[in-house]
């Protein structure tokens, strides 16, 4: 599913227009992505939770050269899902 099929569900769903709908999702994912970029954590009950992990530098090798290359520390988001969220996606069929 696209941003533009959710806003359409959406929009369908609570009975208001494409454009209001597209941005009530960006209110909501900006809303997640600022609270990562300051170090907060986010969790949404029976969805998941959203936080920030922390890579620590290492040495990595050029898979073209083999040469040795050094992989700076970097932080990425994660997303771990909710016990609703896989149960419901684990349903034996």
């Amino acid at each position: 599913m696209t941003k533009s099929e959710l806003a359409d569900k959406l929009a369908e769903k609570i009975k208001i227009n494409k454009q209001q709908a597209e941005g009530i999702i960006n209110i909501f994912t900006n809303s997640i992505i600022e609270a990562l970029a300051k170090g907060d954590k986010v969790e949404i009950r029976g969805f998941g939770s959203f936080r920030v992990r922390h890579r620590a530098a290492k040495e990595g090798r050029n898979p073209k050269t083999g040469e040795k290359v050094y992989v700076a520390p970097k932080k990425v988001p994660f997303f771990k899902t909710g016990k609703d969220f896989r149960d419901t996606v684990n349903i034996d069929e």
